[in-house]
């Protein structure tokens, strides 16, 4: 490869007149910008163990009240991105949030998109735009970009979900705020019984809803169902996984990030292509080894892992008698959208 020439190379004369004109010279930093066969990444192998983190979430529940947190996170940040930046990829921020009984976090609304993956705890919901989302482990809810949400807890023992938003690509690109609101009035129903059902969708006789997220909650037991479904149906498939879609379209759930649920049979070792997107793993049920570059990581339920694009990723079910069930995010739409979707084998 030809070398190109250095900064140092240049007069200090000449690198300090454009300096003074906001210039930069491009050759000493192309291979940097440009790599060649494989993009420089900072994401890095992380594993957030839910048992280290829970005390610690548990810690913030009786040092700050909900009124000083608003929204009580703790950022999974990985460390090759710098702690400050509190992303786990380019474009996906990971947060575990905290809901003690009678808290009420209050109405928003914000350009990032978001989803909630419920971790553990009963009685909690959360309202999106006027649709009261009862809260389960293992349930998906999403709060797409602009829509009013706000979060409730009626239950007895506290409530923790994984927060998934694409906020380090929308404050990147100078686009990311936030917008408070009064408390919000439910209206009847929940929204996810109307497509309950694979392959039939709700014909209105006179007006077909207009809403561009007609789903916004997804039960883990419908999840489970399916995927256990597949299992029994098709022995011979390898992979087995569901993507999370809106059922008016086909398409991705949300704009930016892809979200999946996967099964591993009792004792399966699967191995996941390399792909230009980075990926996050959760633990639903079960347990799992995870082997990525020079990375191994075991993750027990309610562990969250990352892994940068462009490598494969092997998972190992721990347990050899029962399957384990992973909540997957990835980059996919983003870089399908963008043209940059690449898929090694």
């Amino acid at each position: 490869m030809q070398e190109l020439g250095r900064l140092e190379d240049l007069p200090q004369g000449y690198r300090d007149e454009l300096k003074e004109r906001n210039l930069v010279p491009l050759w000493p930093s192309l291979r940097g910008v440009l790599p060649p066969k494989v993009p420089t990444r900072q994401t890095q192998p992380t594993h957030w163990p839910y048992q280290t983190l829970r005390p610690l979430l548990l810690k913030a529940g009786e040092l700050t009240p909900i009124e000083k947190a608003e929204r009580r996170v703790l950022v999974l940040a990985n460390p090759g991105h710098g702690l400050e930046k509190m992303q786990a990829s380019a474009a996906i921020y990971l947060g575990m949030q905290l809901l003690m009984p009678g808290e009420w976090a209050p109405s928003h609304r914000h350009t990032p998109n978001a989803v909630r993956m419920i971790v553990e705890g009963e009685g909690a919901y959360t309202t999106v735009d006027g649709m009261k989302c009862p809260m389960s482990r293992g349930d998906l809810i999403l709060t797409p970009t602009g829509l009013w949400h706000e979060h409730g807890h009626d239950g007895t023992a506290p409530v923790i979900w994984l927060d998934v938003l694409d906020l380090p690509l929308v404050y990147y690109m100078e686009a990311s705020y936030h917008i408070n609101g009064d408390r919000q009035t439910v209206v009847p129903g929940q929204g996810d019984k109307h497509y309950a059902r694979g392959g039939i969708l709700p014909s209105p006789v006179f007006e077909r809803s207009n809403k561009a997220y007609p789903m916004l909650r997804y039960a883990w037991s419908d999840v489970k169902a399916a995927l256990l479904a597949m299992a029994d149906d098709e022995a011979s498939v390898e992979a087995l996984q569901i993507t999370y879609v809106n059922p008016e379209t086909g398409g991705d759930v949300e704009n930016i990030l892809g979200f999946y649920a996967l099964m591993l049979r009792p004792g399966q070792t699967l191995r996941l292509p390399a792909r230009s997107p980075a990926q996050v793993f959760h633990v639903i049920e079960g347990s799992m080894e995870v082997k990525v570059l020079d990375s191994t990581f075991t993750l027990a339920e309610a562990d969250t892992c990352c892994a940068p694009g462009y490598e494969a990723v092997t998972l190992k079910n721990l347990n050899a008698g029962k399957p384990s069930f992973i909540f997957m995010a990835d980059e996919s739409p983003l870089h399908r959208k963008l043209g940059v979707y690449e898929h090694r084998g």
